[in-house]
């Protein structure tokens, strides 16, 4: 029943953050992608430090000079650009289809970096999902707009922060470092903000979307956080995927969007690839562990 649960909550999570792209999206036609960063990390900040509060969680300052954190910040602020300038400028469906990549590029950089063992079977799902990503994109198709370069840069700085956050000390609560990651992207925004002149909105509804953006990702976020402590991994993570279906539905449904069969078939490709790594990684996880523990 516990099982159950977990996924029902898995799920769950997985619609209210497809929501958060979509309000996301929906402030960046009010708000300038610079602006919308600064919003979305002064929420998430305030929200995270509330929570840390009530859980008696230690926030240090001494913290954010590791070095660890420090690049795990930077890794943030890069994942935050792209995705949030991605959302304003490409359509959500592919979006969704480009950002379920980031488990394969977490697996790709574990090897290349971490040096963690990787077999052929994987590497192989790693070229598969990477070759759906490609078929979602089409950089040499006239649908080009250059715009999609964005998502996979996100994707890669997310990618890298997971990669920092497997290194991170275990004194290190989890709930602290995901405040130091949100408080991090305001000067990345700010950045931005400079960067591009774009002036700064006073639009009601851009206030509106962004404080539904916040509320949203905090519930999913607790959602995921309950899913993952009430039922083995291997039984719930899988459904992280229902991501996808969530986006894109929200998508067609808000936006108007269509996608082709290009982005319908690269976006199986990747969803594939993800589940077999996944399973895979369980695998030799369970074999593992058996040998250790006769």
């Amino acid at each position: 029943m516990d099982t159950l649960r977990a996924i029902g909550l898995m799920v769950v999570a997985m619609a209210f953050l497809a929501l958060s792209d979509a309000f996301l999206k929906l402030a960046s036609g009010y708000a300038s992608p610079g602006q919308v960063m600064v919003m979305l990390s002064v929420g998430g900040t305030l929200l995270f430090v509330l929570v840390a509060r009530l859980r008696r969680v230690r926030l240090s300052l001494n913290d954010l000079r590791h070095p660890r954190i420090i690049l795990r910040n930077l890794c943030e602020m890069v994942g935050a650009i792209g995705m949030v300038i991605g959302l304003s400028k490409i359509p959500l469906s592919l979006m969704a289809a480009i950002m379920q990549t980031a488990p394969l590029v977490v697996t790709l950089g574990a090897a290349a970096i971490l040096r963690e063992p990787v077999g052929w079977r994987r590497w192989t799902a790693i070229a598969v999902g990477l070759t759906g990503m490609l078929m979602v994109i089409r950089p040499f198709g006239a649908a080009f707009t250059g715009w999609e370069i964005f998502p996979v840069i996100g994707v890669t700085g997310l990618a890298a922060r997971d990669l920092v956050t497997r290194t991170l000390p275990p004194s290190m609560p989890s709930l602290a470092v995901s405040a130091y990651g949100f408080a991090a992207v305001a000067p990345a925004g700010l950045a931005v903000l400079l960067i591009s002149g774009a002036p700064i909105s006073t639009a009601p509804m851009a206030f509106g979307f962004m404080a539904c953006a916040v509320v949203v990702t905090a519930i999913g976020y607790l959602a995921v956080t309950s899913a993952m402590r009430m039922a083995p991994v291997s039984s719930v993570s899988p459904f992280r995927y229902t991501r996808l279906v969530f986006t894109a539905g929200l998508g067609m449904a808000i936006f108007g969007e269509r996608p082709d069969g290009w982005t319908w078939a690269g976006a199986a490709l990747i969803l594939c690839a993800g589940l077999y790594s996944f399973l895979r990684e369980h695998r030799l996880a369970r074999q593992q562990f058996e040998l250790q523990h006769p």
